[in-house]
């Protein structure tokens, strides 16, 4: 795996501009909010909560794939709330680090309206490659 950050941009924060693979099994990582076993939403109205259970998920999945938060390519996060993430963006950063540690996959965020699932604030969908 390689990361692509053309020379002469100012680096990214928290994320990569690509990522390049050459071989290996795709996984594709269906979005997952923040909800238990059971499908029950946990963090409430806790933002960094939800999201901290949400990539929980994604990597509970990937895990299950045979794979390792390193294989992760490409994350896309959902939210509901563009304020309340940046509001919650330092509590959100040491969440991804306790999990992912200094990963940066390819990511994008994008603000919706809503969320299928009832009380969700984000939704975060992946893309891994194992090698």
């Amino acid at each position: 795996m390689e990361i692509i950050n053309p020379p002469g941009w100012t680096p990214p924060k928290g994320y990569n501009n690509g990522v390049k693979t050459t071989a290996g099994q795709w996984v594709f990582i269906a979005g997952q909010v923040a909800w238990d076993e059971r499908e029950r939403i946990v963090g409430g109205d806790d933002f960094a909560a939800q999201f901290d259970r949400a990539l929980a998920n994604v990597l509970t999945v990937l895990q299950e794939a045979g794979g390792k938060p390193s294989d992760l390519v490409k994350l896309t996060i959902f939210v509901t709330d563009k304020q309340a993430y940046i509001e919650a963006r330092s509590k959100i950063g040491q969440a991804y680090r306790q999990r992912m540690g200094k990963h940066y996959p390819a990511m994008t965020l994008v603000e919706v309206k809503d969320l299928l699932e009832e009380g969700a604030l984000v939704e975060i969908e992946g893309i891994a490659v194992i090698e």
